[in-house]
């Protein structure tokens, strides 16, 4: 979705050339299959969009069809003839990706007073309906003046276009509309014999147009409107000479009748919670949501000066992540001691507990390290990942330290657990003899999940950073457990055994 945003005072006539304009430049793309935009307000009250707006949807090919960049490759510069051996497992072509062909989009449309925004249908419409924003980051300037409101907003537009990670940054200018508005000269009509609505009658034929029948063709009807040619209607000269019927059939020219003047007043008025507002938009590149509102916040709180009765509220997909950050914040303490609790009373030991516990630590180092590899940021769906890999975790955890108990007990019931070298033995039994079942453990998981990373198609952005966080953490956690749990478990189960390390006893053991 197309959603750039253009200066206020924009004429329909250059509206329609512009929008036309844009179309044709994202039509030539071969990514491209058809192309339909839109620019004002449709036919809806659902829609209260100005002018300045505009909203071309673009629908695209299939993936398959998409252009192949060339990627560099160790083998780059070598013959011809040597490289195809090396293709097979190392391409050094690529499909184009979504972010490089929004970006070619984003340089073949410049134009003057036209700032590009690109996003996602269905998420613009979802932002849009909970917060108005259709841009990544929103800034909502509140205060009662809108003359104070626009310039305010202009000068947190230069200032966040200045801000590292910045794409684009519009300020919707509340007060830069232009009107043609008619005064009417009441003693001069009522001189005349015309009445006030007499007068408004002209202007809504003359220049809006007015429904003066309905035609049907078929099962279609079409509404017949009548309105003067645009050399009648196109400045205030001509309009000046638009005659009114007055009294007896006499034609006075509207220039007797009233005096035209153009304004500046808003586009459109937005208020929410009972304050008028102006907005401005941010869309952002290379950078996180939370790192780029740090940033620019410090930017306009040094830059900007609020008068009183004034401030700014940060919008767009920032709030919800405020919103959602305040959730984890219950949800994930509650998670990780609903696992406790189930642990706990599985174990009724709190050190077992703990033991179990320490998976999650470990599996954390491996779920951030391939989060970086793939160079995800973190958002709500790797946080949902984490959660289910802490239950992996437990799960993992709870099998390792089992084979373990159940080699000390055995030990321990067969009257070899008084040194040091017995603990060592029935260590070696329950780890490093039970290395299959944990392994297979580990390797069921990670199949479950691998192709869920090579997956394409609707939600699965989403899905590759919830799978994203288990992976990277099974494979760590695993390894750390195998490593790390049984040295753990020597020292917590050595105490008071004979430092002896010699085992009482030789040979293995049988349940």
């Amino acid at each position: 979705l197309y959603m750039p945003t253009t200066l206020p005072g924009l004429s329909v006539t250059k509206a329609k050339e512009l929008l036309q304009q844009t179309d044709r430049i994202i039509r030539q793309f071969p990514e491209v299959e058809r192309v339909f935009g839109k620019i004002g307000r449709a036919e809806t009250a659902t829609d209260p969009a100005p002018m300045m707006m505009i909203e071309t949807t673009i629908m695209l090919k299939d993936e398959k069809e998409w252009r192949q960049v060339p990627v560099a490759r160790f083998y780059s510069d070598w013959p011809d003839w040597s490289k195809p051996p090396f293709r097979l497992f190392l391409p050094d072509k690529r499909t184009i990706s979504h972010a490089e062909l929004s970006q070619e989009l984003n340089q073949a449309i410049q134009f003057p007073g036209l700032t590009n925004a690109w996003t996602m249908p269905i998420k613009t419409r979802i932002d849009m309906l909970s917060t108005g924003i259709k841009t990544p980051v929103g800034i909502k300037i509140m205060g009662p003046d809108l003359a104070v409101l626009s310039q305010l907003g202009e000068e947190v537009e230069a200032v966040v276009r200045q801000v590292p990670g910045t794409l684009s940054a519009t300020a919707e200018r509340t007060v830069g509309g232009s009107y043609l508005d008619f005064d009417i000269d009441r003693a001069a009509a009522a001189r005349y014999g015309i009445s006030v609505s007499d007068i408004q009658d002209v202007f809504q034929t003359a220049v809006g147009g007015m429904s003066v029948t309905e035609t049907v063709e078929g099962l279609e009807r079409y509404s017949v409107n009548v309105r003067f040619e645009r050399d009648f209607r196109s400045d205030p000269e001509a309009l000046n000479r638009v005659l009114v019927s007055g009294m007896g059939g006499q034609l006075v020219p509207l220039s007797q009748l009233g005096k035209f003047s153009v304004r500046n007043d808003p586009d459109s008025i937005k208020s929410e919670n009972s304050r008028r507002t102006a907005w401005v938009y941010v869309d952002i590149t290379g950078s996180d949501i939370g790192s780029y509102v740090k940033n620019a916040r410090a930017a306009v709180a040094s830059h900007i000066q609020l008068p009183a009765g004034y401030n700014i509220v940060w919008s767009g997909q920032f709030e919800y992540m405020e919103k959602a950050k305040e959730r984890l914040q219950l949800v994930i303490p509650l998670t990780v001691l609903i696992i406790f609790v189930i642990i706990y009373l599985n174990t009724r030991s709190l050190i077992k507990t703990g033991i179990v516990f320490l998976a999650v630590p470990f599996s954390l180092v491996g779920a951030f390290w391939y989060m970086y590899l793939l160079d995800y940021n973190t958002s709500i769906a790797v946080w949902v990942g984490v959660i289910a890999l802490a239950g992996l975790d437990a799960e993992t955890g709870v099998v390792m330290l089992l084979y373990l108990d159940l080699a000390y007990e055995l030990w321990k019931k067969n009257g070899r657990m008084a040194t040091l070298g017995d603990l060592k033995q029935a260590i070696h039994h329950g780890a490093v003899k039970r290395i299959r079942p944990k392994i297979m453990t580990i390797a069921v998981i990670i199949a479950g999940l691998l192709p869920i990373m090579w997956s394409t198609g609707a939600g699965a952005d989403v899905m590759k950073r919830i799978a994203a966080p288990m992976v990277g953490g099974v494979v760590t956690s695993g390894l750390m457990e195998l490593l790390v749990y049984p040295v753990i478990f020597y020292l917590w189960r050595g105490r008071g055994l004979n430092k002896t390390p010699e085992p009482t006893a030789e040979g293995e053991m049988h349940e």
